[in-house]
This record gives C-alpha cells, sequence and structure tokens, in this order.
C-alpha cells in the first residue's frame, strides 16, 4: 500500500526567520498565516516515472544565464596566497602565526638528492675479477673465495675435490682417475714417472692402487701405497735392482705405508665398528726397452693390448677374489663365478688387517710393440676379457697414451661409472729418454 508525501513542518517563519513550535499556525512575532504554503515550483520531469513522458522543455525559451562582468586591463587579477586563507583550529579558533590557512610544517627541500648506493653485481652474469695469486676462486659464482672446508664464501656451493678428477702425463706415460657417478669421493690413486737404468736405458713406472670402500680412510690409503711405491722404484730401479725384483720391493714399501696409517690418531677418530683399517689394492708396471713387469695385491689388473691388432691381447694379472678363487679350483666356469654377488669380494689387500702379505710378480718379454693398461675394477667391469679391452683401446693408444687413457676412462663413465675409475697407459717398448707422446 503507498502512502502520500505529508507536508514537512516548518521550524521557523518564512518571512522574520521566527523559531516556531510544531503546532503553530501563525508566528508569533510577526503574525505571518503559516497555512499559507506557497505553490510549489513547476516540475519539467525529463525521466519518466510513472509510463508517461513529461512534457520536453522549450528550446527557444531563452535561460537567464549570469553575466560576467569585463574584465579590467588597467587592474590585474587579485593574487590569493594560502597564507592569507583565514582557518581555524579543532575547537573553533584562530591558529597562531602567520600564513593561518595553510601549515607549512614540512622539511625544506634539498638542493640536491643523494645517489642511493650502487647494487652489488650479480655473480652470475658479472665479469669475473682477477683473484690474487693462490686464492681459489668458486667454480659455480666465480666470485667468492673457498674456504678451509671446500665452500665457496659467497654462494655456499661445494666444490669439487682435487681427487675428482686428475689427469697427468710425464712423457711416453699418462694417467687418468675420475670419481665416478655414484661415489662421493674418489678412493683410487696413481703414480707415474720415468727415469734410468745403469745402462742408460729408459725404464718407465705406473702404479694405481684402490682403496677399500668398506675399510678406514680408503682414500688415504690408495695414496700412500702409491707413493711408496713409486718412490722405491725410483730409488731401486737406478741402483740396478733387477726391475720385477723391485716390484716386489715397491709392494712390500706399500704396505708398510697402509699399515702405518693404522696408528694415526685420525684412523681411530674415524674407526667405526664392524669397520676395517685402512686397505687398498695394488697394480704397477715397470717398462724397459726389451722387459715388461708387472706386480699386484688385489683385483686391480694390467692388460697387454698390442699395436698390430691381429696378434692376441692378454691379461697379465690374475685376481686376488672369491671369483678367481673358484675359477682356479675348478668349482665354477668364470662366466658362472663373476655372475656370482660374492665375485668381488677380495682375498688379498694391503692393510694392517691382511691375513699375510703376498706381493705377486711376473715378468714379460714381448715380441712386438703395444701397450699396458693397468687399471682398477671401475674400468674393467666394463671390459672385463682382454678382447674386450682391446676393442676399447684406440689404435694410436702407443703414441697418445694420455687420449687412450681419456677414451678408456669415458667408456667406463658410459657405462654407468658404478665405481672410481682409474687407468694408466704405458707404450712398450719404453721410448728414449725425453721422447714425449704425439
Amino acid at each position: 500500500m503507498s502512502q502520500m508525501p505529508q507536508p514537512t513542518a516548518l521550524t521557523k517563519c518564512p518571512i522574520c526567520e521566527w523559531p516556531l513550535a510544531s503546532d503553530d499556525r501563525f508566528c508569533g512575532a510577526c503574525g505571518h498565516d503559516l497555512s499559507a504554503v506557497p505553490a510549489p515550483p513547476a516540475d519539467q520531469p525529463t525521466i519518466t516515472m510513472n509510463g508517461t513522458a513529461g512534457d520536453a522543455p522549450d528550446e527557444a525559451t531563452p535561460v537567464d544565464w549570469p553575466v560576467a562582468s569585463e574584465p579590467s586591463t588597467d587592474t590585474p587579477a587579485p593574487l590569493v596566497r594560502p597564507a592569507d586563507i583565514p582557518g581555524t583550529d579543532s575547537g573553533g579558533g584562530d591558529l597562531p602565526g602567520p600564513g593561518r590557512g595553510v601549515r607549512f610544517d614540512r622539511h625544506p627541500e634539498p638542493d640536491e638528492y643523494p645517489l642511493a648506493a650502487p647494487l652489488p653485481p650479480d655473480p652470475r652474469t658479472a665479469e669475473p675479477a682477477t683473484p690474487p695469486a693462490g686464492t681459489k676462486v668458486c667454480v659455480a659464482c666465480r666470485a667468492g673465495r673457498v674456504d678451509r672446508d671446500g665452500y665457496c664464501e659467497n654462494c655456499g656451493h661445494a666444490q669439487p675435490r682435487e681427487r675428482d678428477h686428475m689427469e697427468l702425463e710425464l712423457g711416453a706415460v699418462a694417467a687418468v682417475s675420475d670419481r665416478g657417478l655414484r661415489h662421493h669421493r674418489n678412493e683410487d690413486a696413481f703414480a707415474i714417472s720415468s727415469t734410468a737404468l745403469p745402462d742408460g736405458s729408459p725404464a718407465v713406472v705406473a702404479i694405481v692402487c684402490d682403496g677399500v670402500s668398506s675399510a678406514t680412510r680408503p682414500d688415504d690409503a690408495s695414496l700412500a701405497a702409491a707413493r711408496a711405491a713409486g718412490e722405491t722404484l725410483l730409488e731401486s730401479l737406478p741402483r740396478g735392482t733387477h726391475p720385477q725384483q723391485a716390484m716386489h720391493d715397491a709392494i712390500v714399501a706399500a704396505s708398510t705405508a697402509v699399515n702405518a696409517l693404522a696408528e694415526e690418531p685420525e684412523t681411530a677418530a674415524e674407526h667405526a665398528p664392524h669397520q676395517n683399517a685402512p686397505a687398498c689394492t695394488i697394480v704397477g708396471s715397470v717398462v724397459t726397452p726389451s722387459l715388461l713387469v708387472v706386480g699386484w695385491v688385489g683385483d686391480s689388473r694390467a692388460y697387454w693390448v698390442p699395436v698390430d691388432r691381429s696378434a692376441p691381447p692378454a691379461r697379465l694379472t690374475e685376481d686376488d677374489s672369491w671369483a678367481a678363487q673358484m675359477v682356479s679350483a675348478g668349482l665354477m666356469s668364470e662366466a658362472e663365478a663373476y655372475a656370482d654377488q660374492r665375485a668381488h669380494a677380495i682375498t688379498g689387500w694391503l692393510g694392517a688387517d691382511a691375513y699375510e702379505l703376498e706381493p705377486h710378480t711376473a715378468s714379460f718379454k714381448p715380441d712386438r710393440p703395444g701397450v699396458v693398461v693397468v687399471c682398477t675394477d671401475g674400468l674393467w667391469n666394463y671390459a672385463e676379457a682382454a678382447e674386450d679391452m682391446a676393442e676399447a683401446v684406440p689404435l694410436d693408444a702407443a703414441l697418445r697414451p694420455l687420449h687412450c687413457a681419456q677414451v678408456l676412462v669415458g667408456r667406463a663413465l658410459d657405462g654407468g661409472g658404478h665405481d672410481n675409475v682409474t687407468v694408466a697407459v704405458l707404450p712398450f717398448p719404453a721410448p728414449p729418454q725425453g721422447a714425449g707422446s704425439a
């Protein structure tokens, strides 16, 4: 139900503005009749409210617009400053001081604004600065220094260890060692060198050692053994010791060096229950112009690969392992033994808890040129048979031993890199002193 609009009660007289009560009919001051309400102004709606359009205003009817006064050319326009505008505070009183209408309490603007400090360069895109001599720089950001723990002081990136990948070439002998793709460190080590026999003929030496992962400090054991064996050969060969006897003595010296690690405080600090003393395997070779000598303990191997691939290659060592014992005793075929999960359990090693030290040595007099490949099981697991190893060795291995070692390590990594892999390559016969690889 709609309601009719009610007239609004007057609060003051429309004539003299005298205050009125709601029930007054006449003004108490001037006597004006309050019931005489003036007629409302005519309404000209422009929007239809009840469905019927109103009459449009007459466009011809003039509009009485106010006329602005003509500006005087003699008197400038008045200028009103913000300070001329009166103002009051929240209580209605005048504001103190000049310029009461506008507050100017901001600090004055400086004549010059200082430039912001430049942002540090992005280490990923900035040109690396030349570090001071002897300072290690992060391999990731190329900006931060490497602390003693092997981490970048700038980005925190762990730096690769020095032994994660090593390459060395000395004349006609070369070696490469790599951590592989599964192990957190490289527990292999090698030593290569060359010397002269008493008659002036050259002798080339290569030692490769593989740390036993289940033992304490296997990386230190392999490094100590390789260094001790290499130094012993360099001392005994120039004195005229037969290369085969010199190899035997080198293995004994390597065993002594590994045994000494068991007495060091560092070994006791790292030793854990059910963990053996530091231990490793060893294999080495000495090549002269007419003689090839190998020596070993454990399951690291040496292979002979002739330059003429029509001649058969050969494996020069026999493993000290469970699989080799099964084959030697006629209990299993070689394929069956090496397929067993116990195949790589070694029965001989260098270390304080070894049953007994039995260095194996052998000497050969090849009738044709070739190369000797000395390696850990990280390689021969991917080329176990002599024929497989010969197939993997490049044809120019005798001229480029470093390239050959790189290719063989790459083969192991491409095959899965499940273990550390170390390879040394020695051409036979030993070239004259000073002759290097092509």
